[in-house]
Formats: structure tokens, C-alpha cells, sequence
């Protein structure tokens, strides 16, 4: 088995307030979408899983039992998405190796999507690969490790999204149309189940 390539990290701090519950433990066919995507990404054999807790940490703990995972804990988690990542990237132990950043709330999302951005970024290890939906780019994403600086500096409720969006012509995309789906209203969750 090849040495592992990427670290991954899964973010799972906030508090989920448009939806009212905490879309962590969401279950979708029994499974808490917290552990859908920590199996997904331990499937593409990183170095080291990471997942950022801060809003119901002890249910997170609870639906990961038994996985291979590192927490990462944000203080600051109700500040948003770039709090969490800037925190999680002063947490990395091994600073060569690339990034693999994931949310929990795209139920679509599957282990097989996340292979092709490592395989991409393995072809071209010193460009950033994002998922390619609705006319953008966003996470998942993969981070070379030159890319640390940039996470590090996020802040607030601007994620790796705003990194993605600059036109920078290192950034290429992989096609994933269902990553457009992602639950953040109790209308996106109500669509989701019917």
C-alpha cells in the first residue's frame, strides 16, 4: 500500500443555526452524516483524519466511536467556517503533505468523489483541486501544503470557498454536479428526505 499522500479534515464545529438541529448528527439511512463523511474520508487512506468540534461535541464523539479520527477542538466555532479552518491548520503535525478539507453537510458527497480530487492533486501537487458545482468552486477541496498560509489567515464565516473564488489559474475543478445539494434549512432537509 502506497504511503499516505494527504491529511484530511473534517468540519464539524458549528452550530448549525438555520437549521435549528445540529445537521451533525442528522441521520441519512441510520448514519449520523458526521460519521458518513468521516468513513468517506478515511477511504481515500489519509495520514491523519482531523475533525473540528465545537457545537455538540459529545454527540460528534459519540456517532465517530470506533473511527481513527484526531479532534480538533474551536473555541471560537459560532465565529464560522474560517475560524475552524485557520484553527485546524495550526493543528497539523506534518506540515508537507496536502490538505483534503470536507464539510457534513453534502449528503451526496461519497468517498469515490474525494478519491478524484486526491488523484488530481497527486497529478498536479502544486495546484489546489475543488469540487465543481453550481457554476463555483468549493470543498471539497484538496490544499497543497504551499496553501497553508492562506488557510491559517481565514476567519469568520468566510471558509475556503473565498480561496477558491479568486480566478487564481493554480485552483482546477472536478466535475460534481450533486455536491450542489447540502443541508443547511429545514427546507434543504425537508427536499432531502422526500
Amino acid at each position: 500500500m502506497p504511503e499516505p499522500a494527504h491529511l484530511a479534515l473534517l468540519l464539524a464545529a458549528g452550530g448549525s443555526r438555520r437549521l435549528g438541529q445540529p445537521k451533525q448528527l442528522l441521520q441519512i439511512d441510520g448514519i449520523p452524516l458526521i460519521r458518513r463523511m468521516a468513513l468517506a474520508a478515511l477511504a481515500t487512506g489519509p495520514a491523519e483524519l482531523m475533525v473540528t468540534l465545537g457545537a455538540e461535541i459529545e454527540g460528534c464523539r459519540a456517532a465517530l466511536a470506533g473511527l481513527r479520527w484526531r479532534e480538533v477542538q474551536v473555541t471560537g466555532w459560532a465565529e464560522g467556517m474560517g475560524r475552524s479552518i485557520a484553527v485546524a491548520v495550526q493543528a497539523i503535525t506534518d506540515p508537507s503533505l496536502p490538505l483534503l478539507v470536507l464539510g457534513v453537510d453534502q449528503p451526496a458527497l461519497d468517498a469515490a468523489h474525494l478519491r478524484s480530487l486526491v488523484a488530481r492533486g497527486r497529478q498536479h501537487p502544486d495546484c489546489a483541486v475543488a469540487s465543481a458545482y453550481a457554476d463555483t468552486l468549493g470543498i471539497p477541496a484538496l490544499f497543497p501544503a504551499s496553501w497553508r498560509p492562506r488557510l491559517a489567515a481565514l476567519n469568520g464565516d468566510q471558509g475556503a470557498r473565498a480561496l477558491l473564488r479568486t480566478g487564481d489559474p493554480s485552483i482546477l475543478g472536478v466535475a460534481a454536479p450533486q455536491m450542489a445539494v447540502d443541508i443547511d434549512t429545514p427546507e434543504d432537509l425537508r427536499s432531502l428526505r422526500s
